[in-house]
């Protein structure tokens, strides 16, 4: 104690350097409670191989509807790329903030950054749409925006989210894939 205070030990450069590069250096982070997670990839087959039989037989079959919740048990694992937490823990992405229309086949998740000048929101954005993607079965459209008001740069990023030729050359850049490869594994990719 220094005074009647407790002295405080000053960050050494390396730590100071860490936190700045970080748009959210202390991020609330909420705990979360175990969803199973329902296999979208093995539903996916089975379409595909529905739609065969359909094709050789003529024979119709019911398949369960996708709703927000199966979207989510697929999306809120995937790790924010400057933190060890998922988009989950951060309240990134909520089941309440995914539109499904299985109907009409599409899907729309509105995701929040953690602050609203996040330079990842791209890759978060990227991550997510690339999961889905792996998952779905190929006759969903899917849509990822950042939610209304949540980003300074909102109306940028969901250009860029939106447009197939960028997300396309996006995965084809090995340094950019890396990083969404590792969002995916449950790791930081700063």
């Amino acid at each position: 104690k220094f005074f009647g205070w407790e002295k405080r030990v000053p960050k050494t450069h390396a730590m100071k350097t860490t936190a700045q590069q970080l748009d959210n250096a202390n991020p609330l982070v909420k705990t979360t409670a175990s969803m199973s997670t329902v296999s979208l990839r093995k539903r996916a087959e089975n379409e595909r191989s529905n739609d065969f039989d359909n094709n050789t037989n003529n024979a119709k079959k019911k398949r369960d509807p996708i709703d927000a919740y199966e979207i989510f048990s697929h999306i809120k694992d995937v790790n924010d790329p400057e933190h060890p937490y998922s988009l989950e823990q951060l309240a990134v992405v909520s089941p309440e903030n995914i539109v499904v229309d299985d109907e009409k086949s599409r899907v729309t998740v509105y995701f929040t950054p953690t602050v609203e000048h996040c330079s990842m929101a791209t890759l978060i954005g990227l991550s997510i749409r690339v999961q889905l993607l792996r998952v779905l079965p190929k006759r969903f459209k899917v849509d990822i925006k950042v939610s209304e008001g949540s980003h300074a740069s909102e109306t940028q990023v969901n250009k860029q989210l939106r447009d197939k030729e960028r997300v396309a050359a996006a995965l084809e850049n090995g340094n950019l894939l890396e990083k969404v490869e590792l969002t995916l594994s449950g790791k930081t990719a700063m």
